[in-house]
């Protein structure tokens, strides 16, 4: 008797994870059906590099409460902040996700993450492109095997997008094709 109810708590719990991972799955289809999605792990107020004196650029400071209402739509999201690691070359505070373009926005979707809704939005005339780089340190480990990371400031709040060379291309045209009269910053 007591075998019996072990092993339908079991097999309940494997069909609970079967059903959370086909749901993970449908998801992601979901969220690609409508095209213009690429993987794209992001870094919300990710740290300033150093400067030559060993402090930080001038003018970067952490303006997380500022940055925290901008770049998000109606859906009210928090943003995947970073813990430790601060420093440039930390592989700490990246989120694995799914951005796609939908007009003048980029919409960017946490991968483990049941929602619905995008966690982020990053608005086309907000983003000024700040540097381009290869991972360093940890974030070889943290990040895809081909990643490029982008830095980018967004409503002052320095935001880095790490992606694929193809998907970074594909952006950054995105980024410079904007319409007439919008103030676009790519480096």
């Amino acid at each position: 008797m007591l075998m019996v109810l072990v092993l339908s708590l079991c097999g309940v719990a494997l069909l609970l994870a079967l059903a959370g991972l086909f749901a993970f799955g449908l998801r992601r289809r979901l969220l690609q059906r409508s095209g213009g999605t690429f993987d794209c792990n992001l870094r919300w107020n990710a740290p300033a590099p150093p400067d030559e004196y060993g402090g930080e650029y001038a003018g970067e400071s952490d303006v997380e409460e500022q940055g925290r209402g901008s770049g998000q739509g109606s859906g009210g999201a928090q943003g995947a902040h970073g813990a430790g690691g601060r420093g440039v070359g930390g592989g700490k505070g990246w989120a694995y996700g799914i951005a796609r373009y939908n007009g003048d926005q980029i919409e960017w979707f946490r991968v483990f993450s049941y929602a619905p809704r995008p966690r982020r939005f990053l608005e086309r005339n907000r983003i000024e492109v700040l540097q381009r780089r290869n991972p360093e340190g940890e974030e070889e480990l943290a990040l895809l095997s081909d990643a490029v990371i982008l830095a980018c400031s967004l409503h002052g709040v320095r935001v880095e997008l790490a992606m694929s060379e193809d998907a970074l291309t594909g952006f950054l045209a995105w980024l410079e094709a904007a319409p007439p009269g919008q103030r676009v910053n790519v480096a």
